[in-house]
């Protein structure tokens, strides 16, 4: 029997996507690398990334001395084309809007073979803060998101900004659809790991109000 464990709304996880993946969804991927960026260029110490969505644009400004090991995944993700054309799934009115699920599954499976090394908490999780979530120590893979509130319990079970929304965040993050709520098994939402498997056709047949994220790049 599939399953995979959910701690407390303040622990942000998922049911994590790789577990998910490994347990009920398709063969593994046998790439174990990830994937090669569009444009080969060195990741500068501070760096903008534009996020255009179905309610318009936001820009995160990423912080390398704040959490080098989110900056750098998140900088990879982004140079990708991981998060174009993705949902944002999860958005909790003052808390948290998540994403960071590919609509490809084969590209969410080898991100997810590679989870990220923790960073100490430098930043505090206020508005407008973005981190990655996590299922505990060593879980960081791909979803992140963006502090719709001041979430100060988070410093302390480690969630480790990277970035904070420097354009757009009253106009654009705090417009994000929230009528779904939370991820199951508390909410009834969208799950993320249905999302990695199964793709756009998931969201649309059964989340269609989602909002999505037409493109991500850096900021030149």
């Amino acid at each position: 029997m599939c399953s995979t464990s959910y701690p407390g709304r303040l622990r942000l996880a998922i049911p994590v996507v790789a577990l998910a993946l490994a347990a009920c969804g398709p063969a593994p991927v046998k790439q174990r690398e990830a994937p090669k960026p569009r444009v080969a260029r060195t990741m500068p110490d501070v760096y903008k990334v534009r996020f255009g969505t179905s309610k318009g644009r936001f820009v995160v400004e990423v912080h390398k001395d704040w959490a080098p090991a989110g900056a750098e995944r998140f900088w990879r993700l982004v140079d990708a084309g991981f998060f174009d054309h993705s949902r944002i799934f999860r958005v909790e009115r003052n808390f948290v809007a998540q994403f960071g699920v590919s609509p490809d599954s084969s590209t969410n499976g080898v991100f997810n073979s590679l989870p990220i090394k923790d960073d100490p908490v430098k930043q505090s999780n206020k508005i407008g803060m973005m981190s990655f979530a996590s299922n505990g120590p060593g879980t960081r893979r791909t979803q992140v998101f963006v502090n719709l509130s001041d979430n100060p319990s988070l410093d302390k079970q480690g969630f480790a900004p990277f970035g904070q929304v420097v354009e757009g965040m009253d106009t654009v993050v705090y417009a994000f659809y929230s009528g779904y709520g939370d991820m199951p098994p508390h909410g009834t939402g969208p799950d993320p790991s249905k999302l990695a498997v199964e793709g756009d056709s998931y969201a649309e047949s059964n989340f269609p109000r989602l909002d999505k994220i037409f493109k991500a790049s850096v900021v030149e």
